[in-house]
């Protein structure tokens, strides 16, 4: 089992940046990639990026340039830097973890992003 908690979410006005971290318990060892999806009020979840145990990463094309995913591996925690963030960025950030063929989610953190 791994346990996901993310935190970093806020309200911010466009053009700003915030920065979102995903700390990871439990069985951290069996984690294959981690990484971020989004959910925005009346819309399906989709992907955001991810980042393998390689450090390989992975973007959703509409959010190259502008987002980031890192790692630290210390910390075991994941990060998305946001930077440019448009209202349209505005939603749930969800972090997730892929262990063993398995999808652990956290809870989601609220980004909201003013005009």
């Amino acid at each position: 089992q791994v346990q996901l908690e993310e935190s970093g979410g806020g309200l911010v006005q466009a053009g700003g940046s915030l920065r979102l971290s995903c700390a990871a318990s439990g069985n951290i060892d069996s984690i294959n990639g981690m990484g971020w999806y989004r959910q925005a009020p009346g819309k399906q979840r989709g992907f955001v990026a991810l980042i393998a145990s390689s450090e390989t990463t992975n973007y959703a094309d509409s959010l190259k340039g502008r987002f980031t995913i890192s790692r630290d591996n210390a910390k075991n925690t994941v990060y998305l830097q946001m930077n440019s963030l448009k209202p349209e960025d505005t939603a749930i950030y969800y972090c997730y973890a892929v262990v063993k063929g398995f999808t652990s989610w956290g809870q989601g953190t609220q980004v909201t992003v003013s005009s």
